[in-house]
C-alpha cells in the first residue's frame, strides 16, 4: 500500500504542476493580447520601418562584382 500512495501523490503533484503551466500559459496570452492592443497603430499608407527602402524582386550582389572576376582569373 505505501507504494500505491506513492503513485497516487505523484500523479496529483504532476496533475497539479500540468495545471500551473496552463494557467501561466494562459497568463502569458492574455498578457500579449493587452500588449498588442496597446501597441500604437500605424496609420494607413505609412511603410512599415522594418522593410522600409526593401524593393522586391532580386537584390544587388552585397559584394564588388568586379572582385570576384579578379579572383577567378588569379
Amino acid at each position: 500500500m505505501a507504494n500505491r500512495t506513492k503513485v497516487t501523490q505523484q500523479k496529483r503533484a504532476r496533475e497539479r504542476a500540468k495545471q500551473e503551466r496552463q494557467q501561466e500559459k494562459t497568463r502569458r496570452r492574455e498578457e500579449a493580447k493587452t500588449r498588442k492592443a496597446n501597441e500604437p497603430q500605424r496609420p494607413d499608407g505609412e511603410e512599415d520601418p522594418d522593410i522600409a527602402g526593401i524593393v522586391p524582386g532580386p537584390q544587388p550582389s552585397p559584394w564588388n562584382e568586379e572582385d570576384l572576376i579578379e579572383e577567378k582569373e588569379e
